[in-house]
């Protein structure tokens, strides 16, 4: 048969990508935050083995690729991987599939990556999947500020991290600081007999907490989300912003739709966060997402249409 266009449009939105030089198509199947069980991919293979070429390849943000299914095959391979609750999708202006690491189990995780992952991919990737944006929306979970989930270079970076206040009145002036030697990002000093924490370095991973013996930095601490906007990748290079707040977990979701709805009110078509953030400037930005405004025009954002 002869795949036209249109045809190659049409399951592109559906998450199937032509291989280079034939008609066949790789199929982008969607995970929460990476995450696959055993059985998952089990099913994985199979499809892999009776639709594709029996090759699967994990992309980047981690979606597992099924590679080599012919164009007339790619209905039975939805089909059959739908009786398996497992998806085909992840392209278009739109909400992509979230990323996350493995901050869960990792021993330098500050939150429940998996699970705030989860949380969002419910709310947003499903729960607004039919939302047309100006440009795609990426959006990346990170357990620490070892960053290898990369959130500064997500629409939406999360990264996990930790609060306190270092008691100065508590500091010994120890010869040898646990603080300032435990600190990967070199933010701690010795002035005046006293321990200085550099508030422009410091990243509030965590890791000098408990690190003091008499008590400076606490045994335990809040963990909370440091929150990056604007971030991309490839032809066009842009880190994202570091918003000024450090949010709860728990608020992390309503943060980003109010930027998910900024991004729709304020976006031209095929223009990226970043670059609409630059285009209006940071301080509006910010000042636009401190209140509920958008939250309370909702429908009349998501009603009007892309500029």
């Amino acid at each position: 048969m002869s795949i036209t266009k249109e045809d190659i449009t049409l399951v592109k939105g559906r998450g199937f990508l032509r291989n280079r030089g034939t008609d066949n198509f790789s199929g982008r199947l969607v995970s929460i935050g990476g995450l696959f069980s055993a059985k998952d991919l089990s099913v994985v293979a199979e499809c892999s083995e009776k639709f594709g070429n029996g090759k699967v390849i994990f992309t980047s943000r981690l979606s597992a690729e099924i590679q080599g299914i012919p164009f007339e095959k790619i209905p039975e391979a939805e089909a059959f991987m739908a009786e398996h609750n497992l998806y085909f999708g992840g392209t278009g202006a739109k909400i992509r599939p979230i990323t996350a690491c493995k901050g869960t189990t990792c021993v330098f995780g500050n939150i429940d990556t998996q699970g705030l992952a989860k949380t969002i991919h419910e709310k947003f990737y499903i729960g607004m999947r039919d939302v047309k944006l100006p440009h795609k929306f990426k959006i990346g979970v990170g357990g620490c500020p070892n960053s290898c989930m990369k959130p500064s270079l997500n629409d939406v970076g999360i990264e996990g991290c930790k609060t306190f206040e270092f008691d100065k009145e508590k500091c010994k002036g120890c010869t040898t600081c646990n603080v300032a030697a435990n600190c990967p990002s070199k933010a701690v000093s010795m002035i005046d007999g006293k321990a200085f924490v550099d508030a422009s370095k410091c990243t509030k991973c965590g890791v000098c907490v408990g690190k003091c013996p008499f008590g400076a930095t606490p045994k335990e601490a809040e963990s909370a989300c440091r929150v990056y906007v604007g971030g991309t990748w490839g032809k066009k290079q842009r880190m994202g912003t570091l918003l000024s707040n450090v949010y709860s977990v728990e608020q992390v979701p309503e943060i980003i739709e109010k930027v998910m709805l900024w991004y729709k009110e304020n976006g031209f078509a095929k223009e990226r966060l970043g670059a609409a953030i630059d285009r209006i400037g940071i301080e509006n930005f910010e000042k636009a997402i401190e209140t509920n405004d958008l939250l309370n025009r909702r429908e009349e954002i998501l009603k009007a249409e892309i500029k």
